[in-house]
């Protein structure tokens, strides 16, 4: 279970892959494989790995994307008109052979059904369209391949929680946990039938909280979150009191665990709108008194900004 890190530092590249499926996995989610000759050559990381999706402008193409280890201040400088979109997304499977990456989507995100670019773009994707992945080009694990799952091996408490964009990843880490893992995951979407089926061990239990356009965004990812660490985690008396403060309006969430955390039974994954794990954050280290450096804090988004 536990994680490794490896310190050899890859180069970021860009793919140029097309579409070679669709698969529409509910209200909410659609699958895309996409493929190319160069995928071959992909840097995969751990089972959360983030890399960037490239679109290229309209009536523009990913030539426009610059090349050399410097492709992040050559972007920020190019015309708003010609710099390609960057998103972040999470490889939800990769193939070698036949060269294949797959990237789940969520078609409409946030409060109100409002899409980004890249989830406009796959909701009509279709099987030769072209898009551009920016990843590693050599393969290992961890942070500097995007990932940030590595539980130690003492953990034998886990609880991974998040809304609709954290799918992929808990999917991409549950399928690989080791049959003796136990813990409890929970995952709030919008629509019942956005629930999944994954292979997980016996001791792993995921719990499900469709919205349904009745329940505020992040109430009933809290309520489960809270149910499962009184099962697993008895509250702390008093908790922590000097937990720093993050202002989500104005700086990213982004609290995990550093790569020397003391070992310990409990380890957490959170991930989904910013303010929703900030609270959550408060939660566990406050209420329930859990270390800090025993979780992943991580706000994928922000309700109202880009």
């Amino acid at each position: 279970m536990a994680g490794t890190r490896t310190g050899h530092k890859p180069v970021y590249r860009l793919f140029p892959v097309e579409v070679a499926r669709v698969r529409r996995l509910g209200p909410s989610f659609v699958r895309l494989t996409f493929t190319a000759e160069c995928l071959s050559d992909f840097g995969a990381g751990g089972v959360d790995q983030r890399i960037k999706l490239v679109l290229a402008q309209p009536g523009r193409t990913l030539a426009d994307f610059p090349n050399g280890p410097d492709w992040y201040q050559q972007w920020l400088a190019l015309p708003d008109e010609i710099r390609p979109v960057l998103r972040t997304y999470t490889v939800r499977s990769y193939r070698p052979e036949p060269a294949e990456l797959d990237i789940d989507f969520v078609l409409h995100g946030g409060p109100g059904g409002h899409s980004g670019p890249a989830a406009t773009w796959a909701a009509t994707a279709r099987p030769g369209d072209e898009i551009g992945v920016l990843g590693p080009d050599r393969p290992g694990t961890g942070r500097m391949w995007g990932c940030e799952w590595a539980p130690p091996a003492s953990a034998s408490h886990l609880v991974l929680a998040g809304d609709e964009t954290a799918v992929p990843a808990v999917a991409s880490i549950v399928e690989t946990l080791p049959p003796c893992a136990r813990g409890i995951v929970c995952l709030e979407v919008p629509e019942e039938h956005d629930r999944q089926e994954w292979a997980v061990p016996d001791g792993v239990e995921v719990r499900w909280f469709p919205r349904c356009a009745s329940a505020p965004h992040g109430k009933l990812l809290e309520e489960g979150v809270a149910a499962a660490l009184d099962e697993l985690h008895p509250r702390s008396r008093g908790g922590v009191a000097d937990l720093d403060e993050v202002d989500v309006d104005a700086a990213t969430l982004w609290d995990v665990p550093a790569d020397d955390a003391a070992p310990g039974q409990f380890y957490g994954w959170l991930a989904g709108e910013a303010a929703v794990i900030k609270r959550l954050r408060q939660l566990l280290v406050r209420d329930y008194g859990i270390p800090k450096q025993a979780v992943a804090f991580m706000g994928y988004w922000r309700h109202g900004h880009s």
